[in-house]
Parts: C-alpha cells; sequence; structure tokens
C-alpha cells in the first residue's frame, strides 16, 4: 500500500511545510460532487463550534446574507460550544456513525478531514468549485492543502494564525518589561519579572486544548520552523535532545500559568489579559474579534490600549496557519440547502461579512481589503508577505491526524497532571510511531 502525501507544497512559501503522509486508498468513488442525496433546499442544518463573540457574530452575519440570498430556505444553526471544535467533533463523530449527518458541517482544512473521506463520509466538490468557478478565487497554494487524490473535499471560509502573543501594555510596564519577548529565553525571563514585580498571572489559560496550542508554539518557537514541520513528516523523531529542550521550556513556562476549568475555554484567559488580570496569552488570532467586538458578544476593547499583540516568542517571520471550512456530508437530509451554504461561504460577499466579525483574513483572493483594519490588515500584509515561512497548526487540523491529535492531547493531559517532561516526550514519542504516517 503506498503513502500519498495529503498536503503539498504551497508553492515556495510553503517549502518547508510537512507533508501529511496517509496510507491505504479512499474506500469511496467519487463523482466530483454528484448528487446522490437529496436536492431539498426547504432547510439547511449547518453544523459548527462557533459558538463563541466574534465568530458567532461572523455567523451571523453570513446566516443574514443567506437568508437574503435564499428566502425559501429555513436556516437552522447546530452550532455546539467548546474551544477548537473539541466537544462539536464529538458529537459529530456520533451522528456521522449513526447515519445521522447534518447538512453541512465545519472542519479545519487539512488532514483533520482525513478520517471522514476515508470512511466515505463526506463528497468531493470538485463540480462545485467548477460550476462556480473557484478555482481561480482561491490561491492555489491552499487549493492543494484541500486535495486528496486529485480531489476537492471542503470549502475553506478563512485563514487563521496560530502563532499570537496577545499582552497587556499596562501589565508589562509595571513589570519593567519595554517590549514583547522575541525568544522564549525572554518569555520565561518576562513570566518571570510579572510574577515577582506584580500580583497579576503571568500567562493565562484556559481548558486542556489551550495548553496543547501553547506547546504546538514552544515547539516551533525553540526548533524553528523547519525542524518543527520535520516533526510531522513519516518516521520523525520526537525523540532528539532538541525536543526535549524545547519540551523542558514548556514544562518551566507551565510553572507560571493558571489551567482554568473547562468551562472557562479560550475566551476567559483571553479576557484576563484584556482586563489587566493576566499579562500574556498565547491564542490564535480568532481572539481579536473576542476582544473588538460590542455586547453582548464582544468586549469592546481598543487595540494598544487594552492589549497588544506579537509573533509568539520565537517565530517571527512565521506564519502557522489554519482554515475553517465547510464539506458536504454524503447523504445530507437537504442536499440543495447544503449546495446553497457552501456557496454563501464561498462567496466574496459571505467571506466578507464573516471574517472581519471573526477576527480572521479571508481565503478568496479577491476579497475587499479595505474592511480588514487593525491587526487584520497586518495578518493580511503577513499572510502575503515575500519570503514568510509556513507552518501548519497541528491542534487545529492541518498536519495531524486525528488519532495522533487524541495520543497528543492525552500525553499533556498526562503532563498537566505528573509535571513530568520525560514522560512526556515519551507520550509524544509514541503518538507520533502510532499515527500512520
Amino acid at each position: 500500500m503506498r503513502r500519498q502525501a495529503f498536503h503539498r507544497s504551497l508553492g515556495s512559501r510553503l517549502a518547508g511545510v510537512a507533508a501529511v503522509a496517509v496510507t491505504g486508498a479512499l474506500a469511496v468513488s467519487g463523482c466530483g460532487g454528484g448528487s446522490k442525496g437529496s436536492n431539498d433546499t426547504s432547510e439547511v442544518e449547518v453544523f459548527s463550534w462557533w459558538t463563541g463573540a466574534g465568530e458567532a457574530d461572523g455567523l451571523a452575519a453570513m446566516k443574514a446574507d443567506f437568508e437574503k440570498r435564499n428566502p425559501g430556505t429555513k436556516f437552522t444553526n447546530a452550532a455546539i460550544a467548546g474551544g477548537s471544535g473539541t466537544q462539536a467533533q464529538a458529537v459529530l463523530a456520533s451522528r456521522l456513525q449513526n447515519r445521522k449527518p447534518p447538512d453541512s458541517f465545519q472542519g479545519h482544512a487539512g488532514a483533520e478531514l482525513l478520517d471522514y473521506i476515508k470512511a466515505g463520509q463526506i463528497e468531493p466538490l470538485d463540480s462545485f468549485y467548477d460550476e462556480n468557478r473557484l478555482r481561480s478565487a482561491y490561491p492555489e497554494q491552499l487549493l492543494q492543502q484541500i486535495t486528496y487524490q486529485g480531489k476537492i473535499y471542503s470549502v475553506p471560509v478563512n485563514i487563521h494564525r496560530s502563532n499570537v502573543l496577545w499582552y497587556n501594555p499596562g501589565v508589562l510596564k509595571d513589570a519593567g518589561i519595554s517590549a514583547p519577548p522575541k525568544s522564549i529565553a525572554e518569555f520565561i525571563a518576562d513570566l518571570k519579572a510579572v510574577k515577582e514585580k506584580t500580583r497579576k498571572v503571568p500567562l493565562s489559560l484556559g481548558a486542556q486544548w489551550t495548553a496543547d496550542h501553547l506547546l504546538e508554539n514552544v515547539l516551533l518557537g525553540d526548533l524553528g520552523t523547519d525542524a518543527y514541520n520535520a516533526l510531522w513528516k513519516p518516521g520523525a523523531d520526537w525523540g532528539t535532545p532538541a525536543v526535549g529542550k524545547a519540551l523542558g521550556d514548556f514544562g518551566e513556562i507551565m510553572k507560571y500559568t493558571t489551567l482554568e476549568a473547562a468551562s472557562t475555554d479560550w475566551q476567559g484567559a483571553a479576557k484576563a489579559v484584556v482586563d489587566g488580570r493576566a499579562a500574556f496569552n498565547i491564542m490564535g488570532d480568532w481572539a481579536y474579534g473576542y476582544f473588538t467586538g460590542g455586547a453582548p458578544n464582544g468586549l469592546g476593547k481598543k487595540l494598544d490600549t487594552d492589549f497588544k499583540y506579537a509573533p509568539s516568542p520565537g517565530t517571527d517571520g512565521t506564519y502557522m496557519w489554519l482554515s475553517d471550512s465547510f464539506t458536504l456530508p454524503r447523504n445530507a437530509p437537504h442536499r440543495g440547502g447544503a449546495i446553497a451554504w457552501l456557496k454563501e461561504a464561498s462567496s466574496k460577499e459571505g467571506q466578507d461579512l464573516f471574517n472581519p466579525k471573526k477576527g480572521s483574513i479571508p481565503a478568496r483572493k479577491d476579497a475587499d481589503r479595505t474592511l480588514y483594519k487593525g491587526y487584520l490588515e497586518y495578518a493580511f500584509n503577513e499572510w502575503n508577505k515575500p519570503g514568510i515561512k509556513l507552518a501548519g497548526s497541528f491542534w487545529h487540523g492541518v498536519n495531524a491526524g486525528k488519532k495522533q491529535h487524541t495520543d497528543i492531547d492525552t500525553a499533556v493531559g498526562l503532563f498537566l497532571q505528573n509535571k513530568d517532561v520525560a514522560k512526556l516526550q515519551a507520550g509524544l514519542v509514541s503518538a507520533a510511531k502510532n499515527s500512520g504516517q
């Protein structure tokens, strides 16, 4: 059985991004998005995890535009709370196993969708792309990321950056810190300064997945882009001294955090920074929409006054990316409604309504850049900067399949209890060895 790379190079910009290898051929035949289910347009049930401030606002804006364009179609928002989709994906798996799929569901573009593809649970969308002229609307390098064995299986709505350091300028000033840290070593020193000179939390965390998110940032910051990307290649060695050093730094950083209850999730951890209760938070740039959005779904905070941002320590010059996308489940109850939703999600109008509120940049090339201000203008420029290096977010589905993703989460969960770096590294070595790559 031959190995096939799920990811392809994003032109010269993605030369360092690791290919995600998978074993076996697709178990179902694809008709390029041809109809095998109902063409009912009376309703569409859209399944996502967009319930937080910013993302919920963006979804509501797309929903309103969808209803205006499709007045005869009832829109059912089946969003389930839980940062990074941790709760929603468990519910989705049960529904798919019981052959009760939603009409369309959210998934991270990349390796995260592979299990659905191999199980024959989602349709290829080649005909949809051709009929709606999407191949020229999306960057070629992004299309390569969502193609498996020559077929496209999802519609990207946005691009997010995972490696962002959010910080409170007032707390840093009180701690005697004049600029955000540029390396992991500087970061640890700054965390120590905050602890010693203020009564604030040095680094805020939420539910356990935010510790996984922190881990990928520390690995990237310590190892560098090329070595980080190499961790996701088949046969990668997670047992090296360099990885051990990065994990040791992760353990040291964790000493300056407060892990909140699962119910707190990323929003509570991020809010601690803009409220002045914590100095730093490492979170994806969806936090921007949460910070700046108005009530009831946002905090109405001001950039530069209430918060600032920088690349996470050691990662300047690298864009750790992920993309939210939507799929067409096989045997969707209202397939016609699903197709109409995918048209909305892939449209210039839909993406320009959604992304400024979500705190992300659009996946399409023809977006109205004048709509993207503050951090989002910076993100636009960074994504398109000549020579920018790209790294896939393993936690957000780009370059780790579901099994390795779960095994890493298990290893981190055990570390949070025993604080044993050697056992954490052993768990990550095992996760890579048993990933199927």
